[in-house]
């Protein structure tokens, strides 16, 4: 039984994911940089999820061979591949109550490469300002072209297909608000585009950098006039894709954003020599998706410069989909609904109704199904001094 259940977690540890990238380039990684606390958490918590450093939760027994499977503690880290399914689906749950059943627009604000220096220097202050723009942009064309209070959902991505810093945000704005009067009012006609794209950008722009140069001047900063030149003559660039019917719709698709990392296990083709293969949208090729690569200590600096500050907030909502303001407008909408359907239709509910729960099956005889004989208490991980735990993972 008990070598049975070795050869099982042995299949686990050997494939190909940024847990193991981690624990075979980790050591050349801490060579070469100094990593920050905050850091060497993030990759000690993926180097040991799922695996015996944090400890089981269920013993599971297969019904028709015997073979005996332990299931071993997510990390629980927002970082972590693994760890980021079951938070989508739960958070998807929760935002079918939510959705107004209007049409959505998907639009994707950009910042300019010379500007990552800046990002790189103080990460928290640039993608605090980088939200504040965008919304103030939104908002201010809210007012300007429908006399209204919009709202959106944005989420921050910090990466490009290659794992490159690229800060943007995406967001999905409802084609609805309301007026000065507080009544509901349908916006954007135009199947197009909710708002001109090219006065969305110069405003945008416009904003960003007037906050960036607020921001540099009162921390006494003056380092950085050459990246914000570069960045005042360069086309800044806003994306706004066909606009999203139902509510069914808009929430499969935010929920393609929402939890995403910088790369995810499907994505990573395996360890070749010193490099790591992986699969990444050449955009400038109308997105074809290409094998590609990168020595593993550079394929790991890379990731960890997408690991944010810790307690940042990537998601976030703002005027008619804000907390606070929504509950408050709720009651009214049911009673006004101006032309609105209801929040959700009984079917749509019923549609989107998570998946039963999946049973799994022995991954020795393919055929049994594994039974849970026993359940483990929860625990912390365990504690100790975090750069001697991570070192504890690299291979050497």
């Amino acid at each position: 039984m008990h070598i049975v259940h070795l050869i099982v977690y042995i299949k686990e540890m050997v494939k190909t994911d940024l847990a193991e990238v981690i624990k075979t380039f980790g050591n050349d990684l801490s060579k070469q940089i100094n990593l920050s606390p905050q850091q060497t958490k993030v990759l000690y918590h993926i180097g040991s999820c799922r695996t015996p450093l944090l400890g089981r939760h269920k013993k599971e027994v297969c019904d028709t061979c015997g073979t005996i499977v332990y299931r071993y503690n997510s990390c629980g880290d927002r970082h972590c591949p693994k760890c980021q399914h079951s938070k989508q689906i739960k958070w998807i749950e929760k935002l079918q109550k939510e959705s107004l059943a209007v049409k959505h627009y998907h639009i994707i604000f950009t910042v300019p490469h010379s500007l990552n220096a800046i990002c790189l220097w103080n990460k928290k202050l640039y993608y605090n300002l980088l939200f504040k723009s965008v919304w103030e942009t939104l908002r201010s064309f809210g007012y300007t072209k429908y006399n209204i209070e919009s709202g959106a959902i944005a989420v921050l991505h910090s990466w490009g297909q290659n794992l490159s810093l690229h800060p943007h945000i995406h967001c999905i704005v409802p084609a609805a608000g309301v007026n000065l009067k507080g009544e509901w009012k349908l916006i954007g006609k135009n199947d197009k585009y909710l708002y001109p794209v090219k006065q969305l950008s110069d405003v945008f722009k416009g904003k960003f950098l007037y906050f960036l140069q607020k921001k540099l001047k009162k921390a006494n900063h003056q380092g950085f006039e050459v990246q914000i030149n570069k960045a005042f003559k360069t086309k800044w660039v806003v994306y706004c894709e066909a606009p999203l019917s139902g509510v069914k719709q808009v929430i499969k698709y935010l929920g393609q954003y929402t939890h995403r990392i910088a790369i995810s296990n499907q994505r990573i083709l395996g360890i070749y020599g010193q490099r790591v293969k992986f699969l990444a949208k050449d955009y400038r090729d109308n997105a074809t998706v290409k094998k590609t690569q990168l020595d593993g200590s550079e394929f790991l600096r890379r990731f960890i410069q997408h690991i944010l500050p810790k307690g940042f907030m990537r998601i976030r909502r703002y005027g008619i989909y804000n907390a606070t303001t929504k509950r408050n407008l709720d009651l009214q909408f049911e009673q006004e609904k101006s032309g609105f359907d209801k929040l959700l239709e009984k079917k749509e509910q019923e549609d989107l109704k998570l998946e039963p729960p999946k049973v799994y099956h022995c991954p020795i005889c393919k055929e049994g199904k594994l039974i849970v004989v026993k359940t483990y208490p929860k625990i912390r991980s365990p504690a100790g001094d975090l750069p001697e735990m991570l070192r504890s993972l690299f291979k050497k």
